[in-house]
């Protein structure tokens, strides 16, 4: 007799509560919800508003610092006007590799920063353009394409050398 109490028991609370939080929920018929987050304020916010609150907003680092960025992007884009001759292979180079890294680490950080992963990749492509130009001129002048990377690396070699002196003179002075 003392089992059918508590068969009877979980039947009807497995009843009630497969009624009162089931898919088919009665018209009217509300459960207790609890809200984690002050949304209803966040949805009141204009636009300007959510800007300067926001990670990557005005107030932070976030933002300004692509502004400022932008100002190389501009710099390389008037580097097409130079002839090719009188391009750098090193900086263009640099140009290159750091839009290629610093766009994919935009993805990946947290918040995702969408403005400098832009900056970047245009850093990037004025990198590569800028290269290609060098890259041509090089070859016009040696008649192959393999030449012409000859020639790029050791004027690259040879400035990473300059580089290796100028910092062991600069040791041997300090010590």
């Amino acid at each position: 007799m003392s089992s059918r109490v508590g068969l009877r028991f979980f039947q009807n609370s497995r009843a009630a509560f497969r009624n009162a939080y089931g898919p088919f929920r009665r018209p009217g018929a509300q459960g207790f919800r609890f809200q984690s987050s002050d949304a209803a304020a966040a949805e009141q916010q204009s636009t300007f508003q959510r800007l300067w609150n926001s990670p990557v907003g005005v107030k932070t680092v976030h933002f300004w610092a692509p502004v400022m960025k932008w100002a190389l992007v501009i710099a390389g884009i008037s580097d097409l006007s130079r002839p090719a001759e009188k391009l750098s292979l090193t900086q263009n180079g640099a140009l290159m590799a750091t839009g290629a890294i610093w766009t994919r680490w935009c993805m990946i950080i947290t918040p995702k920063n969408y403005l400098l992963a832009a900056v970047n990749f245009f850093l990037g492509i004025v990198g590569v353009v800028q290269v290609s130009r060098i890259v041509q001129y090089r070859r016009s002048l040696d008649g192959s394409t393999t030449e012409a990377v000859k020639d790029l690396e050791k004027e690259v070699a040879g400035d990473a050398k300059a580089v290796v002196a100028n910092v062991e003179a600069a040791v041997k002075k300090s010590a």
